[in-house]
């Protein structure tokens, strides 16, 4: 199919799911259909292992929104279909990219749509197609358009068309059709400019044979100045990191207890402290290890001192898993406290692939190409699985946290019916914008399991 069949059908598609109707099923639908299109329309040459992991990823990520229709879940799938596409159209292209390539898109739709000999064919026109477009579909809109502003400063204007039986709105549809049409001109006719090809060696994995040659960074340095720098900032640092470790786990494991609310602020507080000193690790380790100290044979005490803050690093990480644990043990399993074993877990990923880029010689570019990926694996996995019933189901069992509370976490239904029968009767009213929608595209699936 053509770029401009593409996109009149999926502005029609979209029009037709969403007029009416509020947001569920029908944008689950909307996903797979984006899907199976770019599957179809994709040549057979970029439809590499990627390609089809992000092609499956997009369809089980559209099918987990119909479920839940939640917003992880829509994050999941405005995710993968828009790696879906980009790796539709080059498969050399590093996958950050995609989002300056769709930044830059969205910006310059208004400028891009004007330009119709770039998306609409410029030959092979049937006469009937050209007749129904200066005939029929600019008049339309034209009169549409004109229609709602005339309609807003007459009312007896306004009025020739109540009375009419048929129930039409008409800035719903045009609201829907431009949404529609923006998001498919942008997914089917995005551009790549040049400027990010010529950028894409910058994101490269290994280094090249020039990138080997022992040269000094900065002019004001010479090289074995700036490897003393490293040695006595690593070694510093190696030692202050020591002590705050022996500080912060005797502050959270051996101090008194405090009261609740205090306890919860401290440990957000050092959750986020050990996550900042985990970027702030990375960043000082790619600032030493961007360029030829890799394979500077007289760095390997630098080297050394490097793994060992990695290794310093991870232990912190797990004392404040365990504090994490030890906060969850006490007062119950939370939706933030789930999102701080997701941060911790990807920062000890990130240390893991620092090590590797250290051992094996990888550019700082190595650490975004992959941590860009496992950080949509998270997304993937969070869009999947149904926390809510997980939290509220541990908190049950081990007696934490009031009805109230329970109530507020998600698709946990059929646990409180199960435990609170009594208190869920008073607050069945809380779920009937769910429960009770009529329309088929509307429903989320979840709702419709529970009996």
């Amino acid at each position: 199919m053509k770029t401009h069949h593409l996109i009149l059908l999926t502005t029609v598609l979209f029009i037709t799911l969403f007029y009416g109707e509020d947001m569920g099923l029908n944008f689950g639908i909307l996903g797979i259909a984006y899907a199976l299109l770019t599957l179809f329309n994709t040549p057979e040459g970029n439809r590499t292992r990627t390609f089809l992991i992000l092609f499956v990823t997009s369809i089980l990520s559209s099918v987990a929104f119909a479920w839940y229709g939640d917003f992880v879940s829509f994050l999941a799938v405005f995710t993968s279909l828009f790696l879906l596409a980009f790796k539709s159209r080059n498969r050399e292209l590093k996958s950050l990219f995609v989002i300056p390539v769709f930044a830059v898109s969205f910006i310059t739709f208004i400028y891009r749509v004007f330009k119709f000999d770039e998306w609409l064919p410029k030959r092979n026109t049937s006469a009937t197609l050209k007749k129904f477009i200066a005939v029929i579909l600019i008049p339309a809109l034209f009169i549409v358009a004109f229609f709602g502003i005339y309609s807003l400063g007459s009312e007896h204007f306004s009025n020739i068309f109540t009375g009419w039986e048929f129930d039409f709105h008409v800035w719903e549809f045009i609201v829907l059709g431009a949404l529609g049409f923006f998001i498919a001109f942008n997914f089917w006719n995005f551009k790549i400019e040049n400027f990010i090809f010529s950028w894409n060696h910058h994101l490269k994995n290994d280094f090249l044979n020039e990138d080997r040659i022992q040269k000094p960074t900065y002019s004001f340095l010479d090289l074995s100045s700036e490897r003393k720098s490293g040695v006595i900032s690593l070694l510093a640092l190696n030692v202050l990191l020591l002590v705050f470790i022996i500080t912060f786990n005797y502050e959270q494991f051996v101090e008194i207890p405090k009261t609740p609310n205090q306890l919860s602020a401290e440990t957000h507080d050092r959750v986020n402290a050990v996550i900042l000193s985990i970027i702030m690790a990375v960043l000082v380790i790619m600032f030493y290890f961007k360029g030829s100290f890799n394979f500077d044979d007289k760095a390997k005490p630098l080297k050394l001192l490097a793994k060992i803050w990695i290794f310093l690093n991870v232990v912190l990480v797990i004392s404040a898993v365990a504090k994490n644990s030890e906060y969850i043990i006490n007062f119950g399993l939370t939706y933030k406290r789930l999102g701080v074993y997701a941060f911790l877990i990807l920062s000890l990923i990130g240390l893991a692939l620092t090590f590797l880029k250290i051992k094996n010689r990888k550019t700082n570019a190595y650490l975004f190409n992959h941590i860009c990926w496992y950080f949509y694996g998270t997304v993937l996995a969070a869009s999947f699985i149904n926390w809510g019933n997980l939290a509220t189901s541990y908190n049950i069992t081990n007696n934490k946290g009031s009805f109230e509370f329970l109530q507020s976490l998600n698709y946990n239904d059929e646990l409180l019916k199960e435990h609170f029968p009594e208190k869920m009767k008073h607050g069945k009213d809380i779920y009937n914008e769910f429960i009770y929608r009529d329309s088929f595209l509307s429903k989320i699936i979840y709702y419709e399991t529970l009996k």
